[in-house]
């Protein structure tokens, strides 16, 4: 074998993988905590977090052992027959969403796919034929063909023709033209209330207020998309609690399995059943493994209390980056709730994320001029100061007479 082992499988990767990935040239062997370990043994600071998905980090003794325990008893048996996990996961989701049912998918595109049948189905049976869905401009659901027509975005939309319709797109945080979008054919308001592909825009209170106010006036249902910003992430365990406003349904994936595969739909009982047997389901969905998993993630962080920790420590990182951007430059804006936390820069994104990497820190480009930050609930403070300074090493201009 040539070259270093990182080296061999990214050719390797080349050879045998599809090409829809755009994959830095690294490759980890373990992780701990907030830190990962390539192959070589270089050590960097975790501040993607599976794109928000490493709830409790790395090699978490409790999410350990609870995948332990249950692979050694029983991974999968299907919807055929009742799964113990599956109800115990469902009792702590909905006791605390203040929703009524749970079905459990795989991804968080499997939960808004999930969400929008359900809303059509809803709306089927309330009868009159209505179907359009209301969503908003930047918005990012997923990437199934439904979840992709409910993504008003061209450049994940381009080549995929014809998408599905009946989605309607209406400015973020416009209140009035959410209403002018409200007509005959409308059932349901799709919305996140932190849009996060899009560079980490909350929505204002008044846009979720109005989006409530519309769905109760028109009967609608009002979907609130929390796959990235579920289980603690934006410092409350459901972003929505932080707005006092409570939709009919919700979606969950990223965060929820603490990267075990596994998506969520919680809705009103009164909506939840017109999904009766034959309308939906999935083979994996829901089994014993997945579940077992997010239970033990969702214990922890009530348990931990991680999201009033990622409340405070969100608060430091977005204070940081805001003092680096004053003291070295680079940073324009910053947004954010929780540990989701976006920063703007003056200049191009990607060789800011090369240059973090090859100092020891993981951030993610999310837009062309935006980074996003996502680090695992249980970062400490003390490692939110450690890869600010690398940040700020990768951002300062080169010392006169240094080399660039």
């Amino acid at each position: 074998m040539s070259g270093t082992r990182t080296e061999e499988i990214q050719r390797l990767s080349e050879q045998v993988l599809m090409p829809n990935y755009r994959r830095a040239p690294v490759a980890f062997a373990r992780g701990e905590g907030v830190r990962l370990f390539d192959l070589e043994g270089r050590v960097y600071l975790d501040f993607v977090g599976g794109i928000a998905v490493s709830a409790l980090g790395h090699a978490h003794p409790r999410l350990t052992a609870a995948i332990q325990a249950q692979a050694a008893r029983l991974l999968h048996v299907s919807n055929l027959y009742l799964i113990p996990e599956q109800v115990r996961l469902a009792r702590w989701l909905t006791a605390r969403s203040g929703l009524d049912r749970a079905f459990f998918c795989n991804s968080g595109a499997e939960a808004n796919e999930a969400a929008i049948k359900l809303a059509r189905r809803w709306a089927h049976a309330q009868g009159g034929g209505r179907h359009e869905i209301l969503v908003a401009e930047g918005a990012f659901h997923g990437r199934t063909l439904a979840a992709l027509a409910a993504t008003p975005v061209a450049k994940y939309q381009e080549g995929f023709a014809p998408l599905p319709t009946g989605f309607r797109a209406v400015p973020f945080n416009d209140p009035g033209a959410l209403a002018d979008a409200v007509g005959e054919q409308t059932c349901a308001i799709l919305l996140e209330p932190v849009q996060g592909e899009s560079g980490v825009r909350p929505a204002t209170p008044e846009f979720l207020a109005a989006a409530r106010r519309l769905a109760d006036a028109h009967g609608l249902l009002l979907i609130f998309d929390e796959v990235q910003t579920g289980i603690g992430r934006t410092g409350a365990l459901f972003a929505f609690q932080a707005y006092g406003i409570t939709p009919d349904v919700i979606t969950l994936a990223m965060g929820l399995g603490g990267g075990v595969p596994i998506g969520a739909v919680l809705a009103r009982a009164e909506v939840a059943e017109v999904l009766q047997p034959g309308t939906h389901g999935s083979t994996f969905g829901g089994n014993p493994l997945a579940c077992a998993a997010a239970l033990a993630v969702v214990e922890a962080v009530e348990q931990d209390g991680l999201a009033a920790r990622a409340a405070t420590t969100g608060v430091a990182l977005a204070e940081g980056l805001r003092e680096l951007g004053r003291r070295v430059g680079g940073i324009t804006t910053v947004r954010g709730r929780g540990l989701l936390v976006a920063a703007d820069l003056d200049r191009e994104a990607a060789p800011v994320v090369d240059g973090c990497r090859d100092h020891g820190l993981l951030v993610n480009g999310v837009q062309p001029r935006t980074l996003r930050f996502a680090p695992p609930l249980i970062v400490r403070e003390e490692e939110v100061r450690e890869a600010l300074a690398i940040l700020g090493e990768v951002l300062a201009p080169p010392a006169e007479g240094g080399e660039g």
